[in-house]
């Protein structure tokens, strides 16, 4: 009230709200405002309104680009892995959260953000019109030799259900090993979580939810399916996190898949977000969780059972899949030991 110019009330509400949650020193946790919280429902619907760049904080609190979703306009621009965000629309963005970062990149349709770039050592500058990114779920095919291949982009609500319908397709009963694949897949929802890795393990702990002061134990749903001995891999990387690693640590611990590919993420928190009566949300970490083995794999990550490191710096590169190649010899070879599967 004794401030010298006018000011607007909300933007006294959002700031002191931001300052709360930065103050806890957590880069899970967050407030959104009322204009970005419904970007939220649009992720994990598989709809984003942007530039397509998957992004991670590096080892300098840096964001970086570590990914690029084909044809978005990210790509289109010239943005390459890498590089890492100075400024966005003239300010400042060393050194904020990710979802600050995604709330300053993210806009309607059609409008345009101006990027400033750190790569290697020079700024370059990007002018980037935002635009629909749709992200499918599940993309599923039939490979050489009668393997089934599932990748899952998100865990989205409906999950599960997909999977199953991708699995449907390909007629379990007709194939030889199954693949999954996580890679770059960095998480979603934790329900759907424990329903995709429900679907290798019937019984037992899926995991463990510490809350510093009590411990409850997430069991499988019971619905396992009925792969009838099918050999399982599933693909996992360094951009595999979080929803993901609950999956992995999960089939792991209980020797139901064969992981091939790089660590994982090492995200090893649970949050949940909560709607404000502004429209605004918060997400806050709640608890940690441990697979079943009872391990924190928080800033680890989970070490594959076949270590096989694919960063390609060229289209020649992309073009051969190292990891996937690993997991098709080692069904074929499954295979090859067992000549009346």
């Amino acid at each position: 009230s004794e401030y010298l110019d006018p000011v607007e009330i909300q933007a006294l509400v959002d700031g002191a709200i931001d300052g709360m949650i930065n103050a806890l020193g957590d880069e899970y946790s967050g407030y959104m405002d009322p204009d970005v919280f419904p970007m939220l429902n649009d992720d994990l619907e598989g709809e984003i309104s942007g530039i397509g760049v998957v992004i991670r904080t590096n080892d300098s609190a840096a964001i970086e680009v570590v990914g690029l979703l084909e044809g978005s306009p990210a790509e289109a621009a010239g943005v390459l892995p890498g590089d890492i965000f100075a400024r966005v629309d003239g300010i400042d963005v060393t050194g904020v959260s990710q979802m600050e970062l995604a709330m300053r990149v993210r806009g309607p349709v059609g409008t345009t953000v101006e990027i400033t770039m750190l790569r290697d050592t020079e700024l370059v500058e990007f002018s980037i019109e935002r635009a629909t990114i749709l992200i499918p779920d599940v993309r599923s095919e039939r490979l050489e030799d009668d393997i089934g291949y599932i990748a899952l982009a998100q865990f989205s609500p409906d999950a599960r259900e997909e999977i199953e319908t991708a699995l449907d397709e390909l007629d379990p009963s007709t194939l030889q090993g199954l693949i999954f694949d996580l890679r770059g897949n960095g998480g979603g929802l934790f329900d759907s979580a424990i329903d995709v890795a429900s679907l290798l393990v019937d019984s037992g702990t899926i995991l463990y939810e510490d809350f510093g002061d009590s411990e409850i134990t997430i069991s499988a749903r019971g619905n396992a399916l009925d792969l009838d001995g099918v050999p399982v891999v599933l693909l996992v990387d360094e951009l595999s996190a979080s929803a993901s690693e609950i999956v992995a640590g999960a089939w792991k611990d209980y020797g139901v898949a064969t992981l091939i590919g790089e660590t994982t993420f090492g995200k090893g928190t649970v949050q949940t977000w909560n709607t404000l009566v502004n429209g605004g949300g918060i997400c806050l970490t709640i608890a940690r969780w441990l697979t079943p083995d009872r391990s924190w794999i928080h800033d680890q990550g989970i070490n594959p059972d076949i270590e096989v490191i694919w960063t390609p710096t060229t289209a020649e590169e992309a073009a051969v899949d190292l990891q996937l190649q690993a997991a098709l010899e080692l069904l074929t070879e499954q295979q090859i030991a067992m000549p009346g599967s």
